[in-house]
């Protein structure tokens, strides 16, 4: 067996959250606690020079929003932490999809001021999906907001699974007071620090100095709403939270930095260690002496001087060591990796070997694409990396002549990343690029001309949806294909993709052909 000591202090946990929710101030704070800056960066601010650690490229910077996941490590106490920062906005979804089947658990952001909306329900359900355990951490508490035992409600309804506060906040807005802890029974103190740690004050919660502390009144409410709690939420049990059925909650600011070392110190307690992963062949379980791991990202141009891309690998089983040979499935050959690197966001450090849970960067030179396998010669293909079906399309026109070579490498590159689709239309051999979100197509358009020196224009194409079709019935595929031969396009892949321009041609489509599958994800 791997050494278990090593697989068990691994924590590797995603925060998600609609976008604004706080998702890159937690990270933020969360490095802080772990050693790794010593003054938090803020997403948007003035008197703060510093950006967030996290938001690497130019344009996060600009935007002041995350457009791709970052990938960071630290040491706290005793466990070595793997923090996913995923993009909230709905454009960048399907990263932050993918970047949820490589980690054991999930913290999820909510704004206490707008309650639950669209984008976190939609991760949470992908959550779900997966049965990840849930940790939810209610933010902005020193804004006015939602009434708390409101906002529990609404968390149970929207996201359909059952919570357990496990601190609670003393008043809100500027009356905010500060939050009792009920897991290590204990009450800190607000006082408004943006980028410093404060002390905290332990005080028994029956005693009279809580009265001295925050006044009878509010001590008075605080004693009966922690009554009320635990009259009606079952008593909190790390069980039915590992099994993905309960989720604690945790009230405080992130950007004041309070409530956030409370959260930590819970999560590392609680949080599972590497879980068994599911393989088309078999389960790997984390502490097999036998390395294994999968490819769920791709990012170009971590470093703009060397044009270098990175493929993220999450170690499955095993221990990863640098320079030994290992099996790439799905090419049947054997690669070596003399530099592979652990991540501060776009800082990264070389290391010698790594443990299952861990996330590494691989140097990519074309060879790896998302969900491709890595093992020590067994042939295992991990699956449930899809890609969605885009419902937003452009041709992609090339602005400058001589850039010609550059623009192909920078599509190329950018598509390896998964972060929207090529398409080669049959009809007139024009390249349409789809993607979930129109903001993506700034993005596409923003990282060519800066990464790649490439100018690139768009053009409109209105188009309902992008399908893969597959069927048994050669005649009727080829029938189908003449019949819509305007509409037809190629992916990367080579596979056979109908461009529907409305939902009626694409349900006519489905009636008049019934031996052809048409499929929404390209995992099929």
């Amino acid at each position: 067996m791997a050494d278990n000591t090593e697989i068990l202090r691994r924590r590797t946990f995603a925060i998600i959250a609609h976008p604004d929710a706080g998702k890159t101030s937690l990270t933020e704070k969360l490095l802080l606690f772990g050693g790794q800056i010593q003054v938090a960066g803020a997403v948007k601010s003035n008197k703060i020079k510093k950006t967030a650690t996290s938001d690497w490229m130019e344009i996060e910077k600009q935007r002041g929003i995350s457009v791709t996941t970052s990938v960071m490590e630290f040491d706290y106490r005793d466990y070595k932490i793997n923090i996913l920062d995923t993009p909230g906005h709905q454009d960048f979804a399907e990263d932050t999809y993918r970047t949820l089947t490589a980690v054991d658990s999930v913290i999820i952001v909510v704004d206490g001021a707008k309650g639950v909306e669209t984008q976190t329900r939609k991760l949470m359900e992908v959550c779900r999906m997966r049965n990840t355990p849930v940790i939810i951490f209610v933010n902005k508490m020193d804004r006015e907001g939602k009434d708390p035992f409101d906002l529990l409600d609404e968390l149970e309804e929207e996201l359909m699974i059952q919570v357990r506060p496990l601190s609670w906040p003393i008043e809100q807005g500027p009356r905010f007071k500060g939050v009792y802890n009920i897991y290590e029974q204990k009450l800190d103190l607000y006082q408004p620090s943006k980028q410093v740690v404060t002390e905290k004050v332990e005080i028994d919660i029956h005693s009279d100095e809580l009265d001295r502390q925050i006044g009878d009144t509010l001590a008075d409410k605080l004693r009966g709403d922690l009554e009320l709690i635990e009259g009606v939420y079952p008593e909190f049990d790390v069980e039915t939270y590992l099994q993905g059925e309960c989720a604690p909650v945790f009230f405080g600011s992130a950007l004041n930095n309070f409530g956030v070392q409370e959260l930590l110190n819970c999560f590392v307690e609680i949080a599972p260690a590497p879980r068994p992963v599911h393989a088309e062949e078999r389960e790997v379980i984390p502490e097999e002496p036998k390395f294994t791991g999968f490819i769920f990202k791709i990012t170009a141009n971590i470093d703009p001087n060397h044009r270098s891309c990175v493929a993220f690998c999450k170690i499955c089983s095993g221990k990863f060591v640098r320079n030994a040979p290992y099996l790439h499935v799905r090419h049947g050959k054997t690669v070596r990796f003399s530099s592979p690197t652990q991540f501060m966001a776009q800082r990264k450090t070389t290391i010698d070997e790594a443990w299952a849970g861990d996330i590494i960067g691989l140097p990519d030179n074309g060879t790896f694409k998302i969900g491709d396998t890595l093992t020590e010669g067994e042939q295992l293909h991990f699956r449930g990396l899809p890609s969605f079906s885009p419902e937003m399309f452009k041709y992609i026109e090339n602005a400058d002549p001589m850039k010609q070579k550059q623009l192909a490498k920078g599509i190329d590159q950018l598509m390896d990343e998964g972060v929207a689709q090529l398409f080669v239309n049959q009809f007139n051999g024009r390249k349409i690029i789809g993607t979930v979100g129109q903001l993506q197509f700034e993005v596409i358009q923003y990282r060519l001309l800066n990464e790649y020196n490439a100018s690139c224009r768009w053009e409109p194409l209105s188009l309902y949806k992008a399908c893969w079709i597959e069927s048994d019935d050669l005649e009727e595929l080829e029938a189908f294909k003449k019949r819509k031969y305007q509409y037809m396009a190629k992916d990367r892949e080579g596979r056979d993709v109908f461009l529907a321009d409305s939902n009626y041609v694409l349900q006519m489509a489905q009636m008049d052909f019934k031996n052809i599958r048409f499929h929404f994800t390209s995992e099929f």
